[in-house]
């Protein structure tokens, strides 16, 4: 469905994205990464926005870029609001379907069919500046399905959204991933894991890592993990575990904690609870987050080159 081909995007001398080679087949893909770390140049880049400084974009086989066969396959829900705050959802989704050359008759049966899909139809005929953020989210995703493209790409659709409109908004994604084909940027990752995403993750205008979450969990597992230690004597505790094999590095945090890197959380933590037998008060040991929250924050640091290996 996607393909990147050792891609660079430049603005002047700024790095929008660098050096991207990255495959995702047909499904449902999130597109993860902190603010700045290239995710809406990427998008941009894949909804025919914006063209490659260097390398080759593919969607669906072509290059996306000033190409209509490609952008009408594809619908795109920006992160930006509604700025049109007079017209009612359905002269709002009747609109985008006429530019996108349906007929007045097919626009307007397209158009209430698809409100209704997204839960707007009591409030189809309401200026959308009275509507809520969520039920303006909703019109913004009803404009980007009512085609019925064959990927629908979602830039931060989950932003200021309070917790009963961004559930909803998740199941609907989640509904139309089981029929099409879907790209989500976020730095909200319990959405994209609710979403039953494989991942692609982007840091520094970098891919860092793309697969499923277990894969990505697999390729974190395989480095060593950090475990915290929070003792009485934290020097004399890194003293008896600094010859251990089982220990790949040792940091003492400003707080006063150990960071132990290890490959046999087992060994260290059997190690920790010798010294505690022998007089070194250990309030607490705690190991590295695992969840998907965790993974992320793992692969932030192996990018930065703050995290052991």
């Amino acid at each position: 469905m996607l393909h990147f081909h050792h891609v660079t995007k430049l603005y002047g001398t700024v790095i929008g994205v660098n050096d991207v080679t990255v495959d995702l087949g047909q499904g449902a893909h999130g597109l993860l990464g902190p603010n700045g770390a290239g995710k809406t140049t990427f998008i941009g880049l894949v909804t025919g926005q914006l063209r490659p400084s260097m390398g080759r974009v593919e969607v669906f086989g072509e290059a996306p870029f000033n190409n209509d066969r490609v952008l009408r396959r594809i619908g795109y829900c920006p992160a930006s609001d509604i700025t049109e705050r007079r017209a009612t959802p359905l002269e709002w989704v009747r609109y985008l379907l006429r530019l996108s050359g349906f007929s007045v008759a097919d626009a307007a049966i397209r158009a209430e069919r698809t409100l209704a899909r997204v839960g707007l139809r009591e409030a189809a005929g309401r200026p959308l500046g009275t509507l809520s953020k969520g039920m303006r989210q909703r019109a913004k995703l009803a404009g980007a399905i009512a085609h019925e493209p064959d990927l629908l790409v979602l830039d931060e659709p989950f932003v200021g959204l309070d917790p009963v409109a961004r559930h909803d908004l998740v199941a609907l994604v989640r509904d139309w991933a089981r029929e099409r084909s879907l790209l989500v940027a976020s730095h909200l990752l319990h959405e994209i894991e609710a979403l039953h995403a494989g991942l692609a993750v982007i840091l520094g205008g970098r891919m860092v890592a793309s697969g499923s979450v277990a894969e990505i969990a697999a390729l974190v597992d395989s480095l060593p993990i950090e475990l915290v230690v929070h003792c009485d004597d934290p020097r004399r505790l890194a003293a008896r575990l600094i010859g251990l094999d089982a220990c790949s590095g040792l940091r003492l945090e400003d707080s006063g904690a150990i960071a132990i890197s290890t490959r046999a959380p087992d060994i260290v933590s059997a190690a920790v609870a010798a010294a505690a037998a022998d007089g070194i008060t250990v309030a607490s040991l705690v190991p590295a987050d695992r969840s998907l929250e965790g993974l992320f924050s793992r692969l932030v640091q192996l990018h930065r080159g703050t995290a052991s290996s």
